[in-house]
């Protein structure tokens, strides 16, 4: 393997933080990484807003269901898909304010694709540094309130935070599905689902106990049981994404 592999491969999530700065030389080779990602006809449907303000993570970590780590992190970054450039580019080009551009599911899921591939290369780009990181789509949990916060106008809607910076765990890495689970060959093929997933539970099963202290009793198959109940899949984003002005059509 080389450097690189062995940096993905190494990825854990990060959530409890050493009280250095993210220096502001880190976060400009991290947003450039993030720029150099592909994007969709070089739509660059995305925005980035850095929160180092503590009152402001504060808030966030009460939105997202009390998680201390946006609290701790020196630097909070909330990704976001970001149609209001790309009507303004288009309004120069037309010459009028009044002049609205065309969208649907696709251009929604262009905005959402663009901000999550930069995202991850700002993730490798941040551990190549030294830094950790973690994901925080709980700032879904109330969207309406984390759009106001950030002063987001229509067409921008908040896709997930990442909290930033130095370090201090070393957690181990979380076990992932078997290849034969994920990977197929010409068709698609669900014939080794069911065995690869009994192999994943006894796996993730070990992995929780040892990791809770022995305290918790679960496994892969039972949390997804769990996370795919009608109330925890954020049913309101529905009409907060329609009423920040995205299209689904």
């Amino acid at each position: 393997m080389n450097d690189i592999i062995k940096q993905l491969q190494a990825h854990r999530s990060i959530r409890k933080f050493k009280p250095d700065p993210v220096t502001e030389e880190q976060l400009a080779l991290i947003l450039a990484s993030a720029q150099a990602v592909s994007t969709s006809s070089n739509i660059q449907a995305y925005s980035v807003v850095g929160v180092r303000r503590e009152d402001t993570k504060r808030q966030f970590a009460e939105l997202a269901g009390g998680q201390k780590h946006i609290e701790e992190a020196p630097l909070f970054l909330v990704w976001c898909a970001d149609l209001n450039r790309i009507q303004t580019a288009v309004r120069l080009h037309e010459g009028t304010e009044d002049f609205v551009p065309e969208q649907n599911v696709e251009t929604f899921l262009l905005a959402t694709i663009d901000a999550t591939l930069a995202a991850q290369n700002a993730t490798v780009a941040a551990e190549s540094l030294g830094l950790g990181m973690v994901y925080i789509g709980g700032i879904r949990n109330n969207p309406k309130r984390a759009a106001e916060l950030l002063k987001l106008p229509k067409l921008v809607y908040p896709v997930f935070g990442m909290c930033v910076g130095v370090p201090d765990q070393e957690p181990d890495t979380r076990p992932r599905l078997p290849k034969a689970a994920i990977y197929h060959e010409e068709v698609y093929d669900d014939a080794a689902f069911s065995d690869s997933i009994r192999i994943y539970d006894e796996t993730t099963e070990k992995y929780y106990a040892s990791r809770a202290g022995g305290s918790k009793a679960t496994y892969w198959s039972k949390e997804m049981s769990s996370r795919f109940r009608k109330e925890r899949l954020r049913q309101h984003l529905h009409g907060f994404i329609e009423g920040q002005g995205f299209r689904f059509k």
